[in-house]
């Protein structure tokens, strides 16, 4: 059996736009891919054109969240349910320890995340960023070897450079597939990946920097 990969994002969606073909060829050479949500996505003001409400748009997106999993090679989804846009306000430690136990569960080896400023600086990427990192860090966590952080400005400002860079064009149709499947985000969606027939050149890449991994034993002697 092949590694086992935590994706550890805020909103139904991130897992596709940063790291869609990143799992699906995890995936298809044989690695476990979990993913976990902090928000079920309720907040989405485009997402009422098709919902009455929050609790059903929330219930519609995760709907839309198993369609995409299938499609990129999710074994399982695992959602918070915090809310969705004050992820911040709730209490860190409390967010630290499910995700600790998420990790224990699924013995996770290899944990993706957003940087530390969310990439785009949105809240609650900044959020699930920092609590995951203190996750990873708490000692809790023996089974993870290595800490990736989707590549974003900060990082870049930085001097980081990608430790994983996947050309999505091959994998384009599969990443498509899975954008469509989020249909209430249709909007966002569209200003991000134009009409998901046409390869959007300047989204070619899906990129991680590694932010941690466990020392060897010779490097600790």
């Amino acid at each position: 059996m092949g590694s086992q990969n935590g994706f550890i994002y805020a909103h139904p969606d991130d897992e596709t736009f940063l790291s869609g073909c990143l799992i699906r060829r995890l995936a298809d050479a044989g690695e476990d891919n979990v993913l976990l949500l902090a928000t079920r996505g309720d907040a989405g003001r485009q997402g009422l054109e098709r919902a009455k409400n929050r609790q059903e748009l929330a219930e519609l997106r995760e709907h839309e969240m198993r369609e995409a999993a299938e499609i990129l090679g999710i074994s399982t989804i695992e959602h918070l349910g915090w809310p969705d846009g004050q992820l911040d306000e709730v209490d860190f430690e409390t967010i630290v320890q499910q995700i600790i136990t998420f990790i224990q569960r699924h013995k996770v080896e290899n944990v993706y995340t957003f940087a530390e400023d969310g990439g785009n600086g949105h809240r609650d990427h900044i959020a699930i960023s920092k609590a995951t990192t203190a996750a990873v860090h708490s000692g809790a966590c023996p089974s993870v070897r290595k800490l990736y952080y989707a590549f974003s400005p900060l990082l870049r400002a930085q001097g980081h450079q990608p430790s994983i860079l996947i050309d999505t064009e091959k994998l384009w149709p599969v990443k498509a597939a899975a954008l469509k499947a989020h249909q209430t985000q249709h909007v966002t969606i569209g200003r991000h990946f134009g009409n998901l027939v046409d390869f959007p050149e300047e989204r070619r890449w899906e990129a991680f920097v590694l932010g941690w991994q466990v020392e060897t034993e010779w490097e600790t002697l």
